[in-house]
């Protein structure tokens, strides 16, 4: 982990939405007292039963949440992406981390003290909001991936994964390559299934000619397909 001067890098545009129901003087306090902080590929954010100290905005890079379950087999509940807050419903809930976090590629992250943000919230009713709607979002969210990685088969699960894949992180130049590049295992961890069966139902995809591998670059063919085969599960 490397810490960042702050006069290299202004972050008000990644954090405008958190800044935008505070007045002059709350944007300041915000503003003065907030870290950059860099971290490597799979070098760990935070762990499972740490206490929480920090609300976190991903700048740039890719971040997994995840939680290690039975067995010792991971599973990836969500995936952030730049300019999405996390590490902050712990402290809400006046509770330990129950997942932990780490960079899924090179990540540059704001901490922002909780102390600040609650001494914000208690000036700015807003802000209050703010974070109810972003808990709110993330719910729902939670909702919906509960009921697919427990009802959907497996080939549902692969082809929700990657369409969400899409939506988060978009396609390369080409217009067909997802711009995130996942291992078979952490694939399978973000689908609830074992990783011979991510890996066979891949070759399945590519077989019938919905997706094509390149190593570790998967491209979408036929999206229309998945989004069938994602709803159907």
């Amino acid at each position: 982990m490397v810490k960042i001067n702050l006069s290299d890098i202004d972050i008000s545009e990644q954090i405008s939405d958190l800044l935008a129901p505070l007045n002059t003087e709350q944007r300041e306090y915000l503003m003065n007292n907030y870290t950059i902080q860099t971290y490597k590929k799979n070098e760990p954010i935070y762990c499972e039963g740490e206490t929480p100290i920090h609300l976190m905005c991903l700048i740039s890079g890719k971040v997994k949440i995840y939680k290690d379950g039975v067995g010792g087999r991971s599973q990836i509940i969500r995936m952030i992406k730049p300019m999405e807050y996390f590490a902050y419903r712990a402290y809400f809930a006046k509770e330990d981390f129950v997942t932990a976090a780490a960079a899924f590629e090179p990540a540059v992250i704001c901490l922002v003290p909780m102390d600040v943000i609650t001494s914000l919230i208690t000036q700015n009713n807003k802000l209050a909001v703010f974070f109810i709607k972003q808990l709110s979002r993330d719910l729902g969210i939670a909702d919906e991936r509960t009921v697919s990685l427990t009802q959907k088969h497996i080939r549902g699960r692969l082809a929700e994964s990657l369409l969400f894949l899409k939506e988060s992180y978009g396609l390369e130049e080409d217009g067909f390559t997802l711009s995130i590049y996942l291992s078979r295992e952490d694939l399978a961890n973000l689908s609830n299934m074992t990783t011979s069966n991510a890996i066979r139902t891949l070759s399945n995809f590519a077989t019938e000619r919905l997706i094509a591998i390149d190593g570790r670059k998967i491209k979408i063919i036929d999206e229309d397909r998945l989004k069938k085969i994602s709803k159907i599960g």
